[in-house]
C-alpha cells in the first residue's frame, strides 16, 4: 500500500545533511537530475535528496512512491546497511530502483530505458495515468 507523501516518516535532524547533499551532488546524480527535474521524465515530479525516515534518498517521485538510488563507490562495503535501508523503504510501500554510478557516467542514455520500464510498471500497478502511460 502506497503511503501518502505527506505522511512519510521524517527525521528533522537530517535537514542540514540533505541540504548539503543537494548542493554537492555527484556527477552521476547531476546527469540524472537533468533528466528528471521539471517533470521532464514522463511528466512526473521528482525531489532530490529527500528525507524518508532516518535515510536520505537520492531521488524521490511522490506521484508514484518511487525512490531512485545512484549506487557508486559510497555503497562499497555497505551491503548490510543498504539492504536494511532498501527493505525499510519497501516496507513503506515505496519501490526502489538502483542505478549504477559508472554506467550513468559512461552513457546517461543507458539507465533511462530501465528507469522508464520500471516507472511504467509502477504506474500501471497503481492505476495512475500520465501522458505517456
Amino acid at each position: 500500500m502506497l503511503i501518502n507523501y505527506k505522511n512519510l516518516p521524517f527525521n528533522p535532524t537530517l535537514r542540514e545533511r540533505a541540504r548539503y547533499l543537494r548542493n554537492n551532488m555527484t556527477f552521476s546524480e547531476v546527469l540524472l537530475w537533468k533528466e528528471l527535474y521539471r517533470k521532464k521524465f514522463l511528466d512526473l515530479n521528482f525531489d532530490r535528496q529527500k528525507i524518508i525516515g532516518n535515510y536520505i534518498v537520492d531521488f524521490y517521485c511522490p506521484d508514484i512512491g518511487m525512490v531512485v538510488e545512484v549506487d557508486g563507490d559510497s555503497h562499497d562495503f555497505k551491503e548490510k546497511y543498504d539492504t536494511k535501508r532498501h527493505n525499510y523503504l519497501e516496507s513503506l510501500g515505496l519501490i526502489v530502483i538502483h542505478l549504477d554510478d559508472k554506467e550513468i557516467k559512461k552513457d546517461i542514455s543507458w539507465p533511462l530505458p530501465l528507469l522508464h520500464a520500471e516507472t511504467i510498471k509502477r504506474i500501471k500497478s497503481l492505476g495512475v495515468t500520465t501522458p505517456e502511460s
